[in-house]
């Protein structure tokens, strides 16, 4: 059977610090930690809260003198709040935010259909709607928990790796400059990322060709949608999309022609006004706006997510539409994947080699959300009138079924992503979602330990395999709930071997593989 390392490659021959807490320290003026993050938005964030309750030391560095003041991203999904489980902030998001229960398409004067996020097969069978602003406020008091806080208004002007690690030279509003030493510099400063132009890797893609209108508002009169749905408008001019927002708000999106690559104002609350009589009823009002704005869809990526000590996470390595609301969650969630990785090999309990399994398997969901969104804009912005009307009855006719509904939710809610062809994932239905169900105990990579959970029928042997592999695998078995099965959980809720009930060589094979030579 072949094993993890062997489908990653040769294996990298870092020194690693084996340290299980290591501490921010000076050393000959020169600042250390264990890992540097450049960025400060929801993925950075994500990030360094993983790290923290790793005991990975970090320093959370931004530009930005303050944090997010808009609304911007709108959506938390359930496999992220899934996967905010095991970071003990989920109570929190729940609390701020509202929870939408569907999407309604229309279009030619009918609904369409939509999914009902009921279907979602998750403990989180909705869209969490909360504005950015709140999400980087909740994860920011979250990583403050850890005795961490955001250091702003300093920025990353160079940087260059070693043997060892990475020199990185950081600039303050004061004008002072430092010089700090890192094990791994993490870039997750968006679409303009520092971290990836010092890497010198290519930014490739296009920009959508129109021109689209943002506003967040309020809205009354006849025909408000559901203030827990989302509500999609296919108008012959363009579509229409109505967001609820937590505290009565909404957010208006719609396309307003073709960019032409000139500066435009804002546009006014007159415009807004008009384009939602024409595209969703005259009986509509918009009042109370907190942000009008325009924007442009662009849609690159990144053909790797790092380079030796480097990565890049989040915006930094993709940015697409915003269609489905899969961004931020996107990046999210590259967080969780890296964070893991990132643990154990600087506890010295998993080899360097395993840090290469995060761009090959993050590459391919970016590639995924790039590829679906970019469809759903297309299909959205269609503009020839035959081209409406097969569209719509197409949906129509479609949207009637409830597995296409089903599966629209799914991926939606992307509990439908996994890692098939990672390097990580052995044996038949390996890289698919570990139910949350079944997780017979707190979920896999909860609290402060980033090992692999044993799911087995035989306790006695998987209490033993544990202690062969202490440092990667949690000492306590748990019950299968395929009883024939052996199954390897990852901490980040995915299956990593899947094997026979008996076949413990393939467990110690797989294990041996992921442990540093």
């Amino acid at each position: 059977m072949s094993g993890p390392s062997a489908r990653m490659g040769v294996r990298r021959k870092w020194r690693i610090d084996r340290r299980s807490r290591p501490e921010q320290h000076d050393t000959g003026g020169i600042a250390m930690a264990d890992v540097l993050i450049v960025g400060a938005g929801p993925v950075g964030l994500t990030l360094a809260c993983e790290l923290a309750r790793y005991g990975v030391s970090i320093r959370l560095i931004d530009r930005a003198p303050q944090a997010t003041q808009t609304s911007k991203a709108l959506v938390v999904w359930s496999r992220t709040l899934e996967l905010m489980d095991r970071m003990g902030c989920t109570e929190a998001f729940l609390a701020a935010g509202l929870r939408a229960r569907g999407a309604t398409l229309r279009g030619g004067g009918r609904v369409l259909g939509g999914p009902d996020f009921s279907d979602i097969a998750s403990p989180y069978a909705f869209g969490l709607m909360i504005p950015q602003s709140d999400t980087e406020r909740l994860l920011a008091e979250h990583l403050r928990s850890f005795g961490v806080a955001v250091e702003r208004a300093v920025e990353l002007t160079r940087f260059s790796q070693t043997p060892d690690g990475v020199e990185a030279r950081l600039s303050h509003a004061d004008g002072r400059e430092e010089r700090v030493a890192t094990g791994f510099l993490i870039g997750c400063d968006g679409a303009h990322s520092a971290v990836r132009h010092g890497l010198g890797l290519p930014f490739r893609g296009t920009a959508q060709g129109d021109e689209w209108l943002l506003a967040d508002i309020r809205l009354d009169g006849e025909g408000v949608p559901p203030g827990d749905a989302i509500a999609v408008y296919f108008h012959r001019d363009g579509p229409f999309v109505i967001f609820p927002i937590p505290g009565g708000r909404a957010r208006v999106v719609a396309t307003v022609g073709r960019a032409d690559g000139r500066p435009r104002p804002d546009p006014t609350l007159e415009e807004v006004q008009a384009l939602v009589a024409a595209r969703a009823g005259p009986g509509l009002r918009v009042f109370d706006p907190v942000w009008l704005s325009r924007f442009r869809i662009h849609e690159r990526k990144v053909s790797e997510y790092g380079r030796g000590r480097v990565f890049l996470a989040g915006d930094a390595a993709h940015i697409h539409s915003p269609a489905g609301g899969q961004g931020m969650n996107t990046g999210m969630q590259d967080a969780v994947n890296l964070a893991w990785k990132l643990a154990l090999v600087r506890r010295g309990a998993a080899a360097p080699s395993l840090l290469d399994s995060y761009s090959s398997e993050r590459n391919a969901v970016g590639e995924m959300v790039l590829r679906n969104a970019g469809w759903l804009t297309a299909m959205a912005t269609l503009t020839h009138p035959l081209a409406q009307a097969v569209r719509n009855r197409a949906l129509r006719l479609f949207l009637g079924f409830h597995a296409v509904r089903r599966r629209m939710a799914a991926t939606m809610s992307e509990i439908a992503i996994g890692y098939p062809a990672s390097p990580l994932s052995v044996g038949p239905g390996a890289g698919r979602r570990w139910r949350p169900e079944d997780a017979a105990g707190p979920p896999p990579g909860a609290g402060t330990d980033p090992r692999f959970v044993l799911y087995a029928a035989d306790a006695e042997r998987g209490t033993a395999l544990a202690a062969r592999f202490p440092g990667l695998v949690q000492p306590a078995p748990r019950a299968n709930p395929e009883p024939e099965r052996l199954h390897l959980v990852r901490p980040d809720g995915y299956v990593g071997l899947a094997a026979g009930a008996a076949d413990w060589d393939a467990a110690a094979h797989y294990l041996k593989e992921c442990r540093p030579a």
